[in-house]
């Protein structure tokens, strides 16, 4: 328990040694670490102040949440860093989903190392004002699964915070795992102290995913981050005409494929078809979506993500779906979203002040 650490077979949910409930809370019964931890001596972690010395060069920090999985939220956050560092910031992305690490995909940076000088870990470059650090360039194999408790998940983010050499910084955006467990209450107790400048919180429309994102924005105001806006992400397929498939099903339920045939006709009969862009609600947000949950709960509405194939295809190829033409239903959306989040905190104005 050297410097405060959380032992690796603490049970889950640890207090940590050097919090007041060490040894007496419920998570505490039948640890082998119960009673040392309640003898002893209490005070400030000491790492907490190597933290504060790293993140003094970092301006902005912000996480990017959602109260479930699978609803996008590695994607916006692997865009918004794209979106950034096009803009010229200097840019970090940090991925805490330490049994789900999808980030070193999204960039393009599978199979990379982490490198270490005498400063610390270097990140890992996609360019050179965009940097990025997680746990999946510490795997010897992609396929191997992360089986680790609450302590050494913790003690692997406190290391990304006071280890990591990120030099200046405008903007550190932190792609945390689902939920509100372990990950979070680290991220925040760790980086309290440097300031956080907010959450990002993503969802989809239905209730099943408002229900969880609801407890999300509760985590939020309870720890005293605050929301930065709610994006409704994968709000209606969407996607140019011309790139549907067409089929007519058969008596048997199978189907046939029609759509040259269908292509054909709009070129020669509505040729001004082969434009539009064709909508669909995959999601059932019959109860008002991210929209109205917001206004429910009073934080801000960032706006509404469609789920576009291309912007799907980025993701999986690691490419940003700003560098071309092809993600022109989400790009545009993700665009305007990200210029709302620089207009409503005034970062861009205060950067351009600093650099002056």
């Amino acid at each position: 328990m050297e410097n405060g650490e959380i032992p690796e077979n603490a049970n889950e949910h640890c207090p940590g040694p050097q919090s007041d409930l060490a040894g007496k809370s419920d998570s505490c019964q039948g640890c082998p670490n119960q009673q040392d931890c309640a003898t002893a001596p209490k005070g400030p972690d000491p790492d907490l102040v190597a933290i504060a010395e790293r993140m003094a060069t970092v301006k902005h920090k912000i996480l990017v949440l959602s109260g479930k999985g699978g609803v996008g939220k590695s994607t916006f956050s692997a865009q918004l860093s794209y979106a950034l560092a096009a803009m010229d910031f200097q840019v970090g992305l940090m991925d805490i989903d330490i049994c789900g690490p999808s980030i070193p995909k999204m960039l393009g940076l599978e199979g990379q190392e982490i490198h270490q000088s005498n400063l610390g870990w270097s990140p890992v470059y996609v360019e050179s004002n965009l940097g990025v650090m997680s746990i999946g360039f510490m795997l010897p194999n992609p396929d191997e699964a992360v089986i680790w408790r609450g302590p050494r998940k913790n003690g692997l983010i406190k290391q990304f915070l006071k280890d990591v050499y990120w030099g200046e910084l405008d903007f550190l955006v932190v792609d945390a795992p689902p939920g509100t467990s372990d990950e979070h209450i680290s991220i925040v107790q760790y980086l309290q102290a440097t300031g956080i400048d907010g959450a990002i919180i993503v969802t989809t429309p239905q209730q099943v995913s408002l229900i969880d994102v609801r407890k999300e924005v509760s985590f939020c105001k309870k720890v005293g981050v605050e929301v930065l806006g709610v994006v409704e992400n994968m709000s209606g397929l969407c996607q140019r005409l011309t790139d549907f498939r067409f089929a007519k099903l058969t008596e048997n339920g199978e189907q046939n494929d029609i759509t040259e045939r269908v292509l054909g006709y709009m070129r020669e009969k509505a040729p001004e078809m082969l434009d539009l862009i064709a909508c669909s609600e995959v999601f059932d947000s019959s109860g008002g979506g991210a929209t109205q949950m917001c206004k429910e709960m009073g934080v801000p509405f960032l706006g509404k993500v469609p789920l576009d194939p291309q912007l799907c295809k980025a993701a999986e190829e690691g490419r940003s779906c700003f560098a071309d033409q092809k993600c022109g239903v989400s790009a545009p959306v993700l665009k305007s979203i990200i210029e709302k989040l620089l207009v409503m905190n005034q970062w861009r104005e205060e950067l351009q002040q600093i650099g002056e």
